[in-house]
């Protein structure tokens, strides 16, 4: 397929800047997959459409504050750092800009000397190798330290840090915030339990691959990122339970869909297992694991955008699209969401 069936057009203005004040007040458009049929609702509707016997499975994975604002030691240079992903110990793989000021060997510091990073390698396109040193616990002198590390698409500059994690975040480790996730308050997934509905648990660490755009224009020699998962014991049984006795798994977030697929591709049901994956999803993809999706609205020819074209089919996720735009829906990591049923 061409990557040129996947573009619609989106004005600049429907690109959400700012998160709502209430997390479920987003709007939320239904596309029912077998009848065609769109509906236009509230978030805090989203429990009108889950069954008892269903599963939702969420990503707990934590955002870290990862974007960092030094000064290169020996020439007072400001230098600005994301974290990416953590090699090990208090060794990371970064992006360093300008990048050209830091070779093997420099030292960085931030916050008056609060932490300190030396470049140990080097990679491709920016890419850095830093040792960190610091006093204390590195996740709270990060957290005092880092900015959260937002879209490119995002100007504003974000007021409260918790406002880009999922009121469930846990497992600290992503450069992104699965943000399909950000609509849900805690007395939402309550109302939904109360349904007799089951909220499982699964952890994908989101790296910044997710905003590269995709490069060919035949999608079958794209190349996709690679990320880090894991799925517990209890969140496996739980779900072939769920699967054994008919009901259905909806996943929130195309993280969680391309973790869950990606475990039930592996081993034809869900185990216990970690591991990273590159899986790459678009028509005409056949699930194994998924029956319905909420997500965010993506970008014009993004590989997101292909993954939710594969779970309905594609007219009708563009008509969708065409639809969100006309009825001036807000768009991406802050904006409104839909469901995929």
């Amino acid at each position: 397929m061409n990557i040129e069936d996947f573009d619609f057009h989106l004005p600049e203005e429907l690109i959400a800047q700012t998160p709502l004040k209430d997390r479920t007040s987003s709007r939320l458009l239904v596309l029912d997959k077998n009848k065609k049929e769109l509906e236009h609702k509230k978030f805090k509707d989203i429990k009108d459409y889950i069954k008892p016997g269903d599963a939702l499975v969420l990503n707990d994975t934590r955002v870290l504050p990862a974007r960092l604002y030094g000064v290169k030691e020996d020439t007072g240079a400001n230098i600005e750092v994301l974290l990416l992903h953590q090699e090990n110990g208090d060794t990371w793989e970064v992006l360093a800009k300008p990048a050209k000021k830091v070779k093997q060997g420099s030292v960085i510091t931030f916050g008056d000397g609060k932490l300190q990073a030396t470049c140990v390698g080097l990679k491709e396109h920016g890419g850095r190798v830093m040792e960190f040193s610091y006093s204390g616990i590195f996740y709270e002198v990060l957290d005092e330290l880092g900015e959260m590390p937002l879209p490119p698409y995002i100007k504003e500059k974000l007021p409260e840090k918790e406002r880009y994690q999922t009121v469930y975040a846990k497992e600290e480790g992503s450069a992104a915030a699965p943000t399909a996730g950000l609509h849900f308050t805690n007395e939402l997934l309550d109302e939904i339990k109360a349904k007799g509905v089951t909220v499982s648990f699964i952890t994908l660490h989101v790296g910044l691959g997710t905003f590269r755009p995709v490069s060919v224009d035949n999608i079958d020699n794209h190349q996709m990122h690679s990320e880090f998962y894991h799925m517990s014991q209890e969140t496996a049984d739980t779900l072939n339970q769920i699967k054994e006795q008919g009901g259905r798994i909806i996943s929130v977030g195309t993280t969680s869909t391309r973790t869950l697929e990606t475990i039930a591709r592996d081993n034809g049901t869900f185990v216990e297992t970690s591991g990273w994956t590159d899986i790459f999803i678009y028509p005409p993809y056949q699930f194994r694991a998924v029956d319905g999706l909420i997500t965010n609205f993506h970008l014009p020819k993004s590989t997101l955008i292909m993954l939710v074209s594969a779970l309905a089919d594609k007219d009708s996720i563009l008509h969708a699209y065409e639809e969100a735009v006309r009825e001036k829906y807000r768009f991406f990591s802050f904006g409104d969401a839909m469901l995929i049923i």
